[in-house]
């Protein structure tokens, strides 16, 4: 075993791996000379849409085929050496440390609350099964789905109540800025308009988590008329959207773009707890286009901002409470949360703190926690160190 801790990284059981090569046999290929080549539980990669996916994919499964990959296209990637764009991202997961199952859900389009319920008990069974009794830890899920199809909150609900309280986070994927096309990686194929549920089992010490930085204010806003199918919101308090939006939080001489989406998320309060909904994009017509699920009659709460940095270290101070010493970090960041810190000259201290707590993942176009898909966060899962 002391060859295989130290080609994991010590004691964490993940090694991390990037590339920003130019072409994708290039980039496989830098991969491959990172990560260990066997006793691998599973590879996930992130993949920046610069990439060809399905070229990359097919690629990087002949590469390590005896061990499968899964993973997403990205809004940015979160890599070792922090905060990056037009580069992949891989972790591979050491078979002394992890079991893990994985399940592709496709053709979202005609997903079904039973075929989400069906899936999570097939795979908690199949991880059992593949699971060596010795080893038998604990498990936590992760989800990453098809950032544009507006199936997240279905998708999420249904995986969720048949995990058994098996905690579950996830990133929805991306594709950069352009909002056309998102991919999830699987069995040697790119995937679009479809999710994974990926099981893992470990018995290192491990905690999932939700930051954020926004609380409540006094002012509200009630969705009046809306395309709930197309995540349209047409007025609010029976004013034009766009409208209204920027007089409740007091943008009105500023013209709407993601950058005041970035700054002034609004809030929905569900179970005593409030998460972010984030805005999209301004329609043509002064609607507001959101990346969240919206209903006529939900009540908006406009945001005020807490520290970004000064949050997120928060977070990361009390993980360490929790599990001690965390080993990594496996973090999905909305990309309205890159695009605030930008705006306000805090990228560069976000990329150091996450470099300096070894956070890897990508920026996404929305994060799964629980049963909830919302926006605007940083979830993920910590992973300890394995007791010496």
């Amino acid at each position: 075993m002391g060859q295989t801790d130290f080609r994991f990284g010590g004691a964490s059981g993940v090694a991390v791996a990037k590339s920003k090569a130019a072409s994708v046999d290039e980039a496989v290929a830098e991969l491959a000379a990172q990560l260990p080549s066997d006793e691998l539980a599973l590879i996930l990669v992130f993949l920046s849409p610069s990439y060809d996916p399905h070229q990359f994919i097919a690629e990087i499964t002949r590469q390590f085929d005896e061990t499968q990959v899964c993973g997403c296209t990205t809004a940015g990637e979160l890599a070792p050496d922090g905060w990056d764009e037009n580069s992949v991202v891989a972790l591979a997961f050491s078979r002394a440390d992890f079991s893990a199952a994985v399940r592709p859900i496709l053709n979202l389009d005609g997903f079904r609350v039973e075929d989400g319920r069906r899936i999570g008990g097939e795979l908690r069974h199949e991880l059992l099964r593949v699971t060596p009794q010795v080893d038998r830890g604990n498990p936590f899920g992760l989800v990453l789905i098809d950032g544009l199809c507006r199936r997240e909150e279905a998708v999420m609900s249904a995986i969720y109540a048949s995990l058994d309280d098996i905690p579950v986070v996830g990133g929805s994927a991306g594709d950069g800025m352009r909002f056309e096309k998102t991919w999830v990686f699987c069995d040697g194929k790119a995937h679009t308009n479809a999710a994974l549920l990926i099981l893992l089992n470990t018995s290192l010490p491990f905690r999932v988590f939700k930051c954020d930085n926004f609380e409540p204010s006094p002012q509200k806003m009630v969705v009046t008329e809306a395309d709930i199918e197309n995540r349209t919101v047409r007025e609010l308090n029976a004013e034009p959207a766009a409208q209204e939006y920027s007089r409740m939080v007091g943008i009105l001489d500023a013209k709407l773009d993601p950058f005041s989406f970035a700054s002034h998320p609004v809030l929905v309060r569900v179970g005593g707890a409030y998460y972010a909904r984030s805005i999209q994009r301004v329609e043509p017509d002064g609607s507001l286009h959101f990346f969240c699920a919206i209903d006529e009659g939900m009540v908006l709460t406009a945001a005020t901002s807490r520290s970004l940095v000064g949050s997120t270290c928060d977070t990361f101070t009390e993980i360490r409470d929790q599990i001690g010493e965390v080993s990594l970090y496996i973090g999905f960041e909305c990309l309205l949360r890159r695009l605030d810190a930008e705006q306000h000259q805090l990228a560069r201290d976000m990329s150091d703190l996450y470099r300096q707590n070894r956070v890897v993942g990508f920026h996404t176009y929305g994060e799964q926690f629980g049963s909830m898909h919302v926006n605007q966060t940083f979830t993920g899962v910590a992973i300890g160190r394995r007791p010496s």
